[in-house]
């Protein structure tokens, strides 16, 4: 999986196994059709419209929703279409299918997300869109490593930059070197997990804008913050990585609901390790009604990990307050 002989596939492949990926199951399978520029603009809206929801409300809300249309709507175009749209038609069925799984990753059904991950990654193949694919593998990279997976996270971190060859807009390069990094720390490697962050910086500093429709048009300045602090996390410098969890979430927009609580639990969890305990608990009070909107599994597990770091410091009144705003969510 992790070469691109490995990937490479034949479409029938990919297409069975995205009707596979079905939501249902007791409908037959929907007729072919061919394909055109209006379905790829057809199917681009949709998944914008899926993704903001993602970002607001979390993974859990409407992924069944995304899945039923991949297999219902989607995929018979696949089968249907040749000549001219085709790339066009498998680059947008790549991008909802990356959705799909980031969305199963997020509500924790990480085998199902897998799944997805690894279809983006051969639709994008046959899209003949390297940057698409270096999407796909960075984002397992960061599945890998919040199961514990480092080695393997290290191995598609650099699956993703291999992927690009140097080439490719700045933000995209510094969106997966990025990720090279809190990989690099993750595996114990200080050195080179603080090289590639200067690296990243520098790429970010210079990248031209891209339109936020773009899937790596949104790597910005407050994504860096999040994954220096990710990076500093794995080597264990906690008050430095709770600074960079806040810069991170104070930048975040009202609309990423579910990025903004994320990163909150984060950065309070990283200052109860660096026995900063109010801190911690107003970072908590000040995400208010965040938290309870979200339908996210990583949410959630954040969520248990921060009230058993604080469980020794419940007598103090900021972080029992904070706590019953947690256990309210």
């Amino acid at each position: 999986m992790l070469n691109r002989r490995a990937v490479l596939t034949a479409s029938a492949f990919t297409l069975a196994a995205l009707t596979g990926l079905s939501a249902g199951g007791e409908e037959p399978p929907p007729r072919t059709r061919r394909g055109g520029a209006a379905d790829v603009g057809r199917i681009r809206s949709t998944t914008r419209a899926f993704a903001d929801l993602d970002d607001q409300y979390g993974g859990g809300h409407a992924r069944p929703a995304v899945a039923a249309y991949l297999v219902r709507d989607v995929t018979p175009l696949l089968h249907g279409t040749s000549g001219r749209a085709r790339p066009d038609l498998f680059r947008a069925a790549a991008e909802l299918t990356y959705l799909a799984a980031y969305m199963a990753m997020d509500a924790g059904q990480h085998a199902l997300a897998q799944r997805y991950y690894i279809s983006s990654v051969r639709l994008a193949e046959e899209a003949g869109d390297l940057t698409l694919r270096a999407t796909g593998l960075r984002s397992m990279a960061v599945q890998a490593t919040e199961l514990g997976h480092d080695r393997e996270a290290l191995a598609l971190s650099e699956a993703a930059a291999s992927s690009l060859r140097g080439y490719g807009p700045l933000r995209t390069l510094a969106w997966v070197t990025g990720m090279q990094a809190e990989a690099q720390a993750a595996n114990g490697s200080r050195w080179d997990a603080f090289t590639l962050l200067r690296h990243t910086e520098k790429q970010l500093e210079r990248a031209d804008s891209l339109p936020e429709s773009e899937w790596t048009g949104n790597y910005r300045r407050e994504s860096f913050e999040h994954q220096t602090g990710l990076a500093l996390t794995q080597l264990g410098d906690h008050a430095t990585a709770a600074r960079h969890y806040a810069a991170s979430m104070d930048a975040r927009r009202p609309v990423e609901g579910r990025t903004r609580a994320l990163i909150g639990l984060r950065a309070a969890h990283a200052y109860v390790l660096a026995k900063d305990i109010e801190q911690a608990a107003v970072t908590v009070l000040n995400l208010g009604g965040d938290i309870g909107a979200i339908s996210s599994a990583r949410v959630r597990n954040q969520l248990r990990e921060l009230r058993a770091a604080w469980q020794p410091y419940r007598a103090n009144k900021l972080v029992a307050e904070a706590d019953r705003l947690l256990v309210a969510g």
